[in-house]
């Protein structure tokens, strides 16, 4: 039986705390998207150019710790690795704050803070994408997931609301400290979840962290529906990236609005989130799993066209309702592939494909950081946000040129390749 027919995961005392937990951290992080370009331009007087290589080294680790954390939480339980995260995290953006009312602050603290961060962020997303399983049966994790990106898409709303108000009202830092307190909440309830993760099989031979990372490529290399979501995760993720590290200097600069309505603004992907977590579950019953997520990409990926058509006073609709678009696109599709992503792989090596995928996803991020704040500086923030949005546009064609394109639902479980080790 499971959570759905006995009224819901809301009953479920474990998810209720990691769904409080995470909720509570994205608010804050949320508060951090826009605080932390607001303090690089307000108070440190950045360019674009600055304000991409700080959104840029959030993404960073990834290149570095991407794949080895795969091992790791294939190797050692998921949730004292996540609440390390935590509370390094909290320290992390408290220095922000300090520094700044020391007068000490710099463009490098940022940057420092901001991969630091980013480190941690690694280990924790790849830990709590394969700790949900543990928590919920399989066939929950689609209703566990439109609930955690719902709550995702509404602390987006109230976090860079937040901290375009706090900005304007109790200084551009303050919501750093939000932060950082909201990093000892996620830790104080992941510490109260009764649930213990079960124990890893024992391995028949040693294998090392090199061989290991290598399964973990195969899987995703050789995998027909894998193989597609991630290359399509990674030239979306350029796109948004790179719209996300330059609108907060596209709107103030740009198109010349208060701080208060930026944060309305960049907040109104989650709008879009909140919707696109509620007919997730629907689209995928009615349309199946694949054909879904092909459905949502084709009807809302090109309303982002509307956001480099903004203008003052009511032209700032226009990017309004394109973020919204943008929101319910990704939402849609995460909750879709990430319920596809934690049950389809062997749990052994679930860690390895999750982090696979984040690698390559999060590579192109950073990339797409830096492109978006070096075109930015040549082309101005308006013809960088039209090029970013025709990639993002563009990259629905690596999903229908896979076998997700003729395909109704996503397939149950994979086989093990014959290459795999097994031992791993």
């Amino acid at each position: 039986m499971t959570a759905t027919t006995r009224g819901g995961l809301w009953r479920h005392r474990d998810f209720r705390l990691l769904w409080l937990g995470e909720t509570t951290s994205r608010l804050g992080s949320n508060v951090t998207t826009v605080a932390l370009p607001l303090v690089a331009v307000l108070v440190l007087h950045a360019g674009p150019f600055t304000v991409g290589l700080i959104a840029a080294a959030v993404w960073v680790p990834w290149l570095v710790l991407g794949l080895p954390a795969g091992v790791w939480v294939d190797r050692l339980p998921a949730r004292p690795l996540m609440l390390v995260c935590d509370g390094v995290s909290a320290l992390l953006f408290l220095s922000v704050p300090i520094a700044a009312w020391l007068d000490l602050l710099t463009v490098g603290h940022l940057v420092v803070v901001a991969f630091l961060t980013g480190a941690c962020s690694v280990v924790f997303s790849t830990a709590y994408r394969v700790y949900l399983p543990v928590l919920v049966p399989v066939a929950d994790l689609p209703e566990g997931n439109a609930k955690l990106q719902g709550s995702e898409s509404v602390a987006l709303i109230a976090g860079r609301s937040l901290a375009g108000v706090l900005a304007q009202w109790v200084g551009v830092v303050s919501g750093l400290v939000l932060d950082a307190v909201t990093f000892l909440v996620s830790a104080a309830c992941l510490s109260a979840i009764a649930a213990r993760e079960p124990r890893r099989p024992v391995t028949r031979r040693r294998t090392t962290v090199r061989e290991e990372i290598a399964d973990g490529l195969r899987w995703v290399a050789r995998d027909r529906y894998l193989r597609p979501l991630a290359l399509f995760s990674a030239v979306a993720n350029l796109a948004l990236t790179g719209y996300q590290a330059i609108q907060v200097v596209f709107f103030v600069q740009g198109v010349g609005v208060a701080p208060a309505a930026v944060g309305l603004l960049v907040a109104a992907p989650g709008i879009g989130g909140v919707l696109g977590a509620a007919v997730a579950g629907w689209l995928a019953r009615r349309w199946g799993t694949a054909r879904g997520l092909v459905v949502a990409l084709l009807t809302l990926a090109p309303f982002g066209f509307l956001i480099p058509l903004a203008t003052s006073g009511p032209g700032l609709v226009l990017p309004g309702l394109g973020g919204v678009a943008l929101g319910a696109a990704v939402v849609t599709t995460n909750v879709i592939a990430a319920s596809f992503r934690q049950s389809y792989p062997p749990r052994d090596v679930r860690g390895r494909v999750v982090a696979t995928g984040s690698l390559l996803a999060s590579a192109s991020s950073a990339a797409g950081a830096l492109l978006a704040g070096g075109l930015g500086a040549w082309a101005g923030t308006r013809g960088t946000m039209w090029a970013l949005m025709g990639v993002f546009v563009a990259a629905t064609a690596i999903i229908l040129a896979s076998p997700i394109r003729t395909s109704r639902d996503f397939p149950a479980a994979a086989e093990r390749p014959a290459t795999a080790r097994r031992g791993t």
